[in-house]
C-alpha cells in the first residue's frame, strides 16, 4: 500500500501561512522565542511527520499602496525571522524530524548557501532540506541592494547555474576523504578534495569547499516552481515538489504531467515526491469541525488578500478598482508568481481578468487558497487517502489555521486514523531525511560534465 508523505508548512513570523491565524484565540503568541518552534517540532515528530519546512520572503508585504503601514497595522506577515537559527533550535529538540528552510538563489551566493545547508545537515545528523526559490518582488530586491527584481525566466536561468555550483561544492569531498591519522599526521586525502574553479555567465566560485560531504550525501531539495519555466526547474532539481492544486481532478492531471517531466529530464520519477498544500480542520464530530471552520473563516480581512496578491504578483492592487480589468501590458508585466497569474486567466475564462477575479479565484488571504479537508478524523482521512491512492499526489504539505493547534489536533485525531488504515507509518524508518522519505543517499553530482 502506498505510504503518504506528510510535511508541515511553517512560517517564521507572527502568523502561519494563513494571515488570520494570529487573530485566532488559541494561537500562541511567543513566536519570537525558541520554545514556540520547539513545541511544534516535538508535536510533528510525535506524529511521525517527515518534515517541517519554512517558507520565507526577504521583505514584508509593502507593495499594496506602496507602503508598509497597512501590513504592519493588520499583522500581514510582517515579522520574518531568519530561518537557520530556528531550524537549529528545532533540530536540538528532535532527533528524527526533517527540517527545511527557504534560501533565495537570486539574493545569495552559491558558496554561502552551500556552506549554510551542508553545516546544518551535519548538525542535524542528516535531516536538513533547502527550499530553493528565485524570490518574488521588487521589495526583496530593494532590501538586498538591487534596483528591481530580475525578469521571471532569467531568474530561473541564473538559478540553474546556481544549483550546479551548490551541488558541485557539496560533492567536492569524497565520502572517504577524511583520514584523521594522528600517528602519520595526515588529516585527509588531498586527492579526494577537489576545487571547483567555476566561471559561468552569472557566477564565479573557486573553492575548495570547506564542509565535508554530509550524512545523507547532500541536503534534500524542495522546489515549488509551477510556471512552465518553473516546472522545468523543479523537474531537474527537486526531491520534494510543493504544489498548489485547487481540487483532485486538477491534481491528477498535474501529478501525471509533472512525473513525465521528471522522467524527460533524465531522473527517476519514483525518487521525487509531489505534495500539494492543504488545510485540515478536524473535530471529534462533524458539527465541531464545522464550528471550528466558521471561526477560522471569520478571521480573514479583505486587506489580507490584497496585500498578499500585491506581494506575490509584484503589482500594486490598490492601483485598480475591484472590477477593473487588467490590460495585456499589465498582465505581461507581472514579474512575480506567473503561475498564479496564469491560473486566474484560465479559471476566469477571460483574456483580461479583473482584480475581483484575482481575489476570488486565488483565495489569497483566506483558507480557500488551498483545498480544505474538514470534518471528523474519518472524513479527513478518507479525503487524504483518496488523493494519494487516486494518483493525485504522494502526500501533503499541511498549512496551519492556528498555531500550534492545527498540528496538535491533526496528530491527535487524524494520524492514528491514517496509521490504522496502513497508509501512514507508525515510526520513522531511518535516521536521515532521505531515508525517511524513502529516497536513496544522494549520489555525487557530475560537476565536471
Amino acid at each position: 500500500m502506498k505510504q503518504m508523505t506528510l510535511v508541515a508548512f511553517l512560517q517564521a513570523q507572527n502568523c502561519s501561512n494563513y494571515v488570520g491565524s494570529w487573530r485566532h484565540p488559541a494561537t500562541m503568541q511567543d513566536y519570537l522565542r525558541p520554545e514556540y518552534y520547539q513545541r511544534i517540532a516535538r508535536t510533528l515528530e510525535a506524529g511521525c511527520f517527515h518534515m517541517a519546512f519554512f517558507d520565507d520572503r526577504l521583505a514584508m508585504p509593502d507593495i499594496l499602496g506602496r507602503d508598509h503601514a497597512e501590513a504592519v497595522r493588520h499583522g500581514i506577515r510582517v515579522v520574518k525571522l531568519d530561518l537557520i537559527s530556528i531550524l537549529t533550535a528545532m533540530g536540538l529538540a528532535t532527533s528524527k524530524l526533517g527540517l527545511g528552510g527557504t534560501y533565495s538563489t537570486t539574493y545569495y551566493e552559491p558558496f554561502h548557501v552551500a556552506r549554510v545547508f551542508a553545516t546544518l545537515d551535519h548538525m542535524l545528523g542528516g535531516r536538513a532540506a533547502w527550499n530553493v526559490v528565485t524570490s518574488l518582488n521588487d521589495s526583496e530586491a530593494h532590501n538586498m541592494g538591487a534596483d528591481d527584481h530580475l525578469e521571471h525566466d532569467l531568474r530561473y536561468d541564473r538559478a540553474d547555474e546556481f544549483m550546479e555550483i551548490v551541488l558541485s561544492h557539496w560533492d567536492s569531498w569524497g565520502d572517504d576523504a577524511i583520514i584523521q591519522d594522528r600517528e602519520s599526521g595526515i588529516f585527509a586525502d588531498a586527492g579526494k578534495v577537489r576545487r571547483l574553479d567555476h566561471k559561468g555567465k552569472w557566477f564565479k566560485s573557486r573553492g575548495p569547499f570547506t564542509v565535508p560531504r554530509t550524512p545523507q550525501g547532500r541536503p534534500v531539495l524542495i522546489q515549488a516552481g509551477q510556471s512552465g519555466r518553473g516546472k522545468n526547474f523543479a523537474a531537474r532539481w527537486g526531491d520534494l515538489v510543493f504544489v498548489i492544486y485547487p481540487n483532485m481532478e486538477v491534481a491528477k492531471r498535474g501529478y501525471g504531467g509533472f512525473k513525465e517531466q521528471v522522467a524527460a529530464s533524465g531522473r527517476d520519477p519514483a525518487t521525487v515526491r509531489i505534495c500539494p498544500a492543504v488545510y485540515c480542520i478536524v473535530g471529534e464530530t462533524e458539527a465541531a469541525a464545522q464550528e471550528k471552520r466558521a471561526l477560522i473563516d471569520g478571521l480573514a480581512k479583505p486587506v489580507d488578500g490584497l496585500s498578499l496578491l500585491s506581494e506575490a504578483l509584484n503589482y500594486d492592487f490598490a492601483s485598480k478598482g475591484l472590477d477593473d480589468a487588467f490590460t495585456d501590458d499589465e498582465l505581461a508585466g507581472i514579474k512575480g508568481l506567473q503561475a498564479l497569474r496564469d491560473r486566474v486567466v484560465a479559471a476566469s475564462g477571460k483574456r483580461n481578468p479583473t482584480l475581483r477575479d484575482f481575489v476570488e479565484i486565488t483565495g489569497r488571504g483566506t483558507i480557500r487558497e488551498f483545498p480544505i479537508f474538514c470534518g471528523t478524523p474519518k472524513r479527513v482521512a478518507d479525503e487524504m487517502q483518496a488523493w494519494v491512492e487516486g494518483g493525485a499526489c504522494d502526500g501533503f504539505v499541511l498549512a496551519a489555521t492556528h498555531m500550534p493547534g492545527t498540528y496538535e489536533e491533526f496528530v491527535r485525531l487524524v494520524v492514528p486514523e491514517l496509521q490504522r488504515r496502513g497508509v501512514f507509518r507508525k515510526e520513522f524508518t531511518g535516521t536521515t531525511l532521505r531515508e525517511n522519505l524513502g529516497l536513496p543517499r544522494a549520489a555525487p553530482f557530475d560537476w565536471q560534465r
